[in-house]
């Protein structure tokens, strides 16, 4: 989001006041968005724990011990459900039963609330490292290149992590992830945003 903001900040007779409306529009537009993400982080837990109290009272409406296993599986990554067999599911299936009943409705609990204040700080902290050069350097052009590059180290690193999390090439998905970023920031110019 930073990054669109300071490629579309115009260098050309940008003086210190032309930074400083830059570096605030930045900085709100990531504010605004990260109490968005953090909102969504919530409402992401809410579905969780509504999705799992569905499925709990689904189980224990169900007429016979397969109906049951198939909840329980839909329930389960993929991997795990392909590797159990049904005495484990019907363990599970009773060991479910005996579980309290769920309330009627899921709440947000405190460590709900945590991660959305993570998922907020990641937001909005992960704007510095892109803004600073404009802090620090005092030739626009200058701060907007170094800019450039952090923003791209810092998609590339991204990449580069996702890549290792999920068993891809690192550093293959570390440049996929800086060309169609940079295309995406280039489109949101582009179309005005």
């Amino acid at each position: 989001m930073v990054f669109t903001f300071t490629c579309s900040f115009s260098v050309a007779g940008a003086g210190r006041l032309g930074v400083r409306k830059m570096l605030l529009g930045a900085l709100g537009c990531d504010l605004a968005w990260g109490i968005i993400d953090a909102g969504f982080e919530m409402m992401s837990g809410l579905d969780e724990k509504g999705h799992g109290m569905v499925a709990l009272r689904a189980l224990r409406n169900t007429a016979g011990p397969a109906a049951s296993h198939c909840i329980i599986a839909c329930a389960l990554p993929p991997l795990l459900e392909s590797i159990l067999q049904e005495v484990e599911f019907e363990v599970m299936r009773q060991k479910l039963t005996q579980l309290p009943e769920p309330p009627a409705h899921p709440q947000l609990v405190k460590d709900d609330c945590l991660a959305a204040a993570d998922v907020f700080l990641l937001v909005f902290l992960s704007t510095f490292p892109v803004v600073i050069p404009f802090v620090f350097i005092s030739g626009a052009r200058l701060a907007l290149r170094v800019s450039k590059a952090v923003a791209s180290a810092m998609l590339f690193i991204a990449g580069y992590a996702f890549g290792r999390y999920s068993g891809f090439r690192t550093g293959g998905v570390g440049l996929a992830m800086v060309v169609p970023g940079m295309a995406m920031v280039g489109f949101t110019i582009v179309f005005g945003g």
